[in-house]
């Protein structure tokens, strides 16, 4: 299928309408106190006050958060005391391990670099003593293939191409014909739990999603980027998962 025009890639704002219909349902964190100590990171103290509102450090914000298992949260907050700018942690309830992005919208477009940035930090909670594997860059993803319906309206195809890149295209949806090389970040939270995170270098976009590629097959987000009139915004999403399957590199293996 032939590139699609610049004049026909569609906005953030356009391809993101509708992508959370097949998301899980919120959890409702009220009246949990979590402190968050991020390796080489921040102190996170969060009080969630009700369903959705939480006080960090001090500041009310705004968040949502999903039980990806029963005892794995994905929490997001759409800073709204800062523009541009999102939180989003990841903790088990029982192996106290945690990881947190920040997402920034950058002042302006640079060539050849995404507008929206990404820092990531593992961390653990204050909630008891951590234990198993501390949450960090994973290579498992490179060589797999899977299919993401978000919607009846909302499928896509990636291929894991290797630690720092994978390639997207859209089956169905508002950008059919459409698709990419774009950066992005992968990390293995616990057994068959994955941080994916991509930034793309033609739309200012960035996401972070959490993918249970056990027993589940499900798969958790948020974007941040620039909507078609010039505002930040922030998007959920979420949906199911359909691997296709996977190949193994010979010899020289992809960075």
């Amino acid at each position: 299928m032939p590139e699609a025009p610049e004049e026909q890639w569609r906005t953030y704002d356009e391809f993101a309408a509708g992508i959370a219909t097949y998301r899980l349902p919120n959890a409702d964190l009220t009246g949990r106190d979590l402190t968050v100590r991020l390796d080489d990171g921040p102190e996170l103290a969060l009080r969630f006050d009700d369903a959705e509102h939480v006080t960090l450090n001090g500041t009310k914000e705004p968040y949502d958060a999903v039980a990806i298992r029963e005892d794995v949260f994905f929490v997001n907050l759409p800073l709204g005391s800062v523009e541009g700018e999102a939180l989003t942690v990841v903790f088990s309830a029982t192996t106290h391990r945690a990881l947190a992005v920040k997402s920034v919208i950058g002042a302006e477009d640079v060539e050849g670099v995404p507008r929206v940035s990404q820092t990531f930090w593992a961390g653990t909670t204050d909630a008891g003593t951590p234990s198993g594997p501390v949450p960090g860059p994973s290579r498992d993803l490179i060589g797999k293939r899977n299919v993401y319906r978000y919607s009846p309206n909302h499928l896509y195809e990636h291929v894991y191409i290797s630690s720092q890149r994978y390639a997207w295209q859209c089956i169905e949806g508002v950008q059919r014909g459409h698709g990419d090389m774009d950066l992005s970040t992968v990390w293995k939270f616990a057994d068959g739990l994955y941080l994916f995170c991509f930034r793309e270098f033609r739309i200012a976009v960035a996401s972070v999603w959490l993918h249970d590629l056990g027993y589940a097959l499900r798969t958790t987000g948020v974007f941040l980027g620039i909507t078609g009139d010039g505002r930040s915004e922030h998007s959920r999403a979420g949906g199911h998962i359909y691997p296709l399957g996977s190949v193994d590199y010979p010899d020289a293996q992809p960075v």
